[in-house]
């Protein structure tokens, strides 16, 4: 019988998007071994993508609340009769999980949060590269006598039956899970409104709010196209995104599906910090706007309200700023 890892990692979608290259590294370098991905259903399709040594359980979380809802879980995936568990996420739910495991005597691992290193790196007048996710899913390999070196260049087939995006496209991504990382929609409308008159703008997002949103700057503009509620799965948005000249995205779930699909990234920091160690897989600092402010980061997940009430740290960014980041990139 093959070993058999569990790799554990329910949320944020960042953070799970994140895990794909490290463990498209795992796979390959060992092919014997089989993986497991144990996260939320909607990442299924990227995650298949991935190897065949690597098979995926989406779970849905509201059928198992709570810690007798845990253990089942447990025995659920206790069927798969693994040999070791990665805990990618270390949250109560999967500390609880994986204490199950061990004390069956399966070896585990999990990841080291360095919370105590962020909350100095906030306080830090100069800001220096911390330990990035991909690292720190790295070490929880390593612990468990996997280490392996990241090679991921869109590693995948991105090719299909999906539809192909328009020619001289881009893609817009305006959302993130934190009002501290949003640029004010005002002024990004701005920012599409005039990239569109020489640019196919795909707009990305997700929930009935923002394709409303979406909708009505896709009416209001020539060239502007949303895909939001229009893609059968998040592995089309990827397909699309592979196809773009580059995605003008938030620090978001949306950075991390265009840095798989291998397309440079525009993004825009607000109350996080790109040197925290959430920056896209392969993408340069030279393409993120943020203002140089003493109040930032305040936060390493954007999560704080603003102290002041006006989030200047986005506010202060014009439209004309990231007109330009853009147009440097496309020329």
């Amino acid at each position: 019988m093959k070993p058999h890892l569990l790799i554990f990692r329910f949320s944020a979608l960042g953070d799970i998007l994140m895990s794909v290259p490290v463990i498209d590294a795992l796979a390959r370098q060992y092919p014997d071994l089989q993986i497991t991905v144990v996260s939320r259903p909607y990442v299924g399709p990227v995650m298949r993508m991935l190897p065949q040594n690597v098979s995926f359980v989406g779970v849905n979380l509201k059928n198992y609340k709570g810690l007798p809802g845990i253990r089942r879980l447990y025995k659920e995936l206790k069927t798969l009769q693994p040999c070791a568990i990665a805990d990618f996420h270390n949250v109560l739910r999967t500390i609880c999980l994986r204490n199950f495991f061990r004390l069956d005597g399966i070896p585990t691992a999990y990841f080291d949060k360095d919370r105590r290193q962020r909350k100095n790196f906030i306080k830090a007048k100069v800001k220096t590269q911390q330990r990035t996710s991909f690292e720190g899913y790295q070490q929880v390999l390593a612990e468990l006598g996997y280490p392996v070196r990241i090679d991921w260049h869109q590693p995948f087939s991105l090719f299909g039956n999906e539809a192909i995006a328009k020619e001289n496209a881009i893609g817009v991504a305006p959302f993130a899970a934190h009002q501290g990382k949003v640029y004010p929609l005002d002024k990004l409308e701005q920012v599409v409104a005039e990239l569109s008159k020489h640019l196919h703008v795909y707009l990305f997002g997700a929930g009935a709010e923002e394709k409303a949103l979406m909708e009505q700057w896709e009416q209001k503009y020539p060239n502007v196209e949303s895909v939001v509620g229009r893609l059968a799965d998040m592995g089309e948005e990827l397909r699309l995104m592979s196809r773009l000249r580059l995605v003008l995205a938030m620090d978001s779930g949306n950075m991390h599906l265009a840095s798989l699909a291998g397309v440079p990234v525009v993004s825009v920091w607000g109350a996080t910090h790109p040197l925290a160690g959430f920056l896209g897989w392969g993408q340069s600092m030279d393409n993120v706007i943020q203002e140089d402010l003493p109040c930032r980061p305040c936060s390493i997940y954007g999560n704080n309200p603003c102290k002041y009430g006006d989030y200047r740290c986005l506010t202060g960014i014009s439209p004309e700023r990231v007109i330009e980041a853009v147009n440097r990139i496309l020329e």
